[in-house]
């Protein structure tokens, strides 16, 4: 996937001031091939916070996990590159999941 996606947030460019329920981002992978990825969670790690998104198209795969960074007012997704970083993400990412599915 792209090491950095923008985030639109609520603003789908329609001119209008409403709420959507799915943020979702078009993502190019290695082979240049584009995937609608949705936004289906975040949560925060040691001051950060960091997106979980799933393939719309095949919401059964696996989630990838970015970091949320601001610039300017403007929101983007980066790929976590540190391995100290993303052990400690996923970690933390696990431990929600295994909350909220034992509810």
């Amino acid at each position: 996937m792209s090491e950095h996606e923008h985030v639109h947030g609520d603003d789908c460019g329609c001119g209008h001031d409403h709420e959507h329920e799915e943020h979702v981002f078009v993502m190019t992978d290695e082979d240049g091939t584009e995937r609608e990825m949705v936004m289906v969670y975040t949560f925060e790690s040691e001051e950060q916070v960091y997106a979980v998104l799933i393939d719309r198209n095949n919401p059964e795969e696996d989630g990838l996990i970015f970091r949320i960074e601001e610039e300017n007012e403007e929101a983007f997704l980066v790929g976590i590159e540190d391995d100290a970083e993303w052990d400690r993400v996923t970690k933390v990412y696990e431990e929600i999941a295994a909350a909220e599915n034992s509810k």
